[in-house]
């Protein structure tokens, strides 16, 4: 009878620890999809697809912009291209995410920012809409021609 007792107390004490880790466990937050496709016209600049990669941790949120749309004419150091990528937020608002974080790219390279940062709230659905990069004193718009493939980001 002793040694029955003694397993339901370990079985009770183990129970209790884990459900006490379960709820001491930071929630985890993700966004899916991680990665999304489209389409962007830079106008005189060209046109081309661009890959959005995102990533969140609580209501802090990156994306990572790579883009065929837009060619460097010349060697952009790292951290020199200024970027707002602006998102369809929930089918009516928008949202901004901004930075100045790149690569360094060389003359005939495609261009790639990021992470910029920006904030999200949980149900949070963006979709880019354009992005503006700035280099060297010069802008460039680009308009997305296509919605995010395979879709929204969620948060």
């Amino acid at each position: 009878m002793k040694h029955g007792r003694f397993g339901i107390g370990v079985l009770v004490s183990t129970g209790l620890a884990a459900a006490g880790a379960l709820v001491a466990a930071p929630a985890a937050s993700a966004v899916t999809p991680q990665t999304a496709t489209l389409g962007f016209d830079c106008g005189s600049y060209g046109s081309g697809t661009a890959t959005l990669t995102a990533t969140q941790d609580g209501t802090a949120a990156t994306i990572s912009v790579s883009t065929s749309a837009i060619k460097s004419p010349i060697n952009i150091g790292a951290n020199s291209v200024k970027s707002t990528l602006t998102l369809t937020k929930n089918g009516s608002g928008t949202s901004t995410f901004t930075g100045n974080s790149n690569p360094a790219i060389p003359a005939g390279g495609d261009v790639s920012t990021g992470p910029l940062n920006g904030t999200v709230a949980a149900g949070d659905s963006l979709d880019a809409k354009s992005l503006t990069v700035v280099v060297f004193g010069i802008t460039v718009t680009c308009n997305a021609t296509s919605a995010q493939a395979p879709g929204p980001f969620l948060f």
